[in-house]
């Protein structure tokens, strides 16, 4: 499949966002995708990413995390000083950011004539299932849930009832940043909370299904 490949900047009420956007041919209307990023933003994995759900026949938008500390089209290095500084903007970045990106970037989804107005999110470590447009997350090792640690303290785990879409929950089992409690934990949440869901984990690390860097985390 040929795809369209290109960026937008968006206004966010704390400056501006680029989102990198990824279009199947315009010959049909398509569904939308919200692909986030890991904490390194919008690297060659997460472009590769988003081009085989793409091919899959989706308009796929996915927005640089840290517009408001870095410059637009900043690529975080996956090396040490880059995952120090990731995990340190992802602390800094208030809630309140997150959840505003979260729905400029599903407006723009929703705005596009090419667009069927159904929309999906996906991503590493981060998502955006509250928006109550998500019709279906895929959600890959969601990260910092089982702690609320995200930004100054997140409150996903008291918020999951409003989840309207249904989720599908993947995560590995030798992942040291969401340990087998925490996994529990989320598990738990989720079936007391009534969301409909489908859980799946492997025996892999945290990231696995990253192409690049993945420090052998995973061998198919």
């Amino acid at each position: 499949m040929l795809i369209t490949e290109y960026f937008v900047d968006l206004q966010t009420p704390t400056g501006q966002m680029r989102v990198h956007v990824f279009h199947p041919p315009k010959l049909n209307k398509y569904p939308g995708v919200a692909v986030f990023t890991e904490i390194y933003q919008v690297t060659g994995p997460v472009q590769r990413f988003c081009r085989q759900i793409c091919s899959q026949g989706y308009i796929v938008a996915t927005p640089e995390s840290y517009h408001e500390f870095l410059p637009l089209g900043h690529v975080i290095p996956y090396d040490t000083p880059g995952t120090d500084l990731g995990n340190k903007l992802k602390i800094e970045k208030s809630l309140k950011g997150y959840d505003d990106d979260s729905k400029v970037l599903l407006d723009y989804l929703e705005s596009l004539s090419s667009c069927t107005g159904s929309l999906g999110a996906t991503g590493m470590c981060l998502g955006c299932a509250f928006d109550k447009r998500v019709k279906a997350a895929v959600c890959y090792f969601p990260t910092d849930i089982h702690k609320e640690s995200l930004s100054s303290g997140s409150d996903s785990l008291e918020r999951t009832g409003e989840i309207k879409g249904e989720l599908l929950m993947i995560f590995g089992k030798q992942d040291t940043h969401i340990p087998q409690e925490g996994r529990l934990k989320i598990y738990t949440n989720l079936v007391e909370k009534n969301v409909l869901f489908s859980w799946c984990e492997f025996q892999a690390q945290h990231a696995f299904i990253r192409d690049e860097s993945s420090k052998g985390r995973i061998v198919l």
